[in-house]
């Protein structure tokens, strides 16, 4: 017997839905609240201040839960982007009436910190960038967009201590980078990057 097939049919659906998003927090509709489940619902407790419950058990163990009302999900949203996480919204799309088992759901929405264009979502003060980094032959190139009001800038940084003012300058909340950055250029630049974006 596979694996998935020892959970019951929503934990099924629900697991599955997780493996296609494995690494933000997934909020599963279901009725008037989104749940999250086992990591993601200790990992959201922790971070919104709800209550870490329980519901049932699967494959044998019990499903630690986590809920917010679907009414008051974009109150939730704000304070999770404004921690740098990230959110795929799962809902239901099936009919409830002519479903047979769990109804069918799929993931209508995915917000980012760097990629938030809902204003309710926005703090007013600041700029939401995304950016880009490249360096080669001791070169950087560096572009920011920010998505809300579509400004795209690039910039070609002469030197590290350049990207690291222009790193601290534009404080982007996302960034996108060869995954060879960090061999390429110092530790000081690599930290800010981090810094930059998760806002440590």
């Amino acid at each position: 017997m596979k694996a998935e097939q020892k959970h019951t049919p929503m934990m099924q659906q629900y697991l599955k839905l997780k493996a296609e998003n494995p690494d933000i927090l997934l909020f599963y509709r279901m009725g008037d609240f989104y749940e999250l489940f086992y990591d993601d619902a200790k990992r959201a407790s922790q971070l919104l201040d709800i209550s870490l419950t329980k519901r049932g058990a699967s494959a044998g163990e019990p499903i630690p839960m986590a809920g917010v009302p679907f009414h008051a999900v974009e109150g939730y949203l704000a304070k999770l982007v404004q921690l740098g996480e990230s959110v795929a919204i799962c809902e239901q799309v099936g009919d409830p009436a002519t479903s047979k088992g769990p109804v069918e759901r799929k993931v209508v929405r995915i917000v980012t910190p760097g990629t938030v264009s809902d204003e309710a979502l926005l703090s007013e003060r600041l700029d939401n960038l995304i950016a880009a980094i490249y360096h080669q032959n001791g070169k950087f190139g560096y572009a920011t967009l920010d998505i809300t009001s579509g400004r795209f800038q690039l910039c070609e940084p002469s030197t590290e201590e350049a990207m690291l003012a222009e790193l601290q300058r534009t404080a982007p909340k996302s960034s996108c980078f060869p995954k060879t950055l960090n061999l390429l250029i110092s530790w000081r630049v690599a930290m800010a990057i981090v810094v930059a974006c998760v806002g440590v």
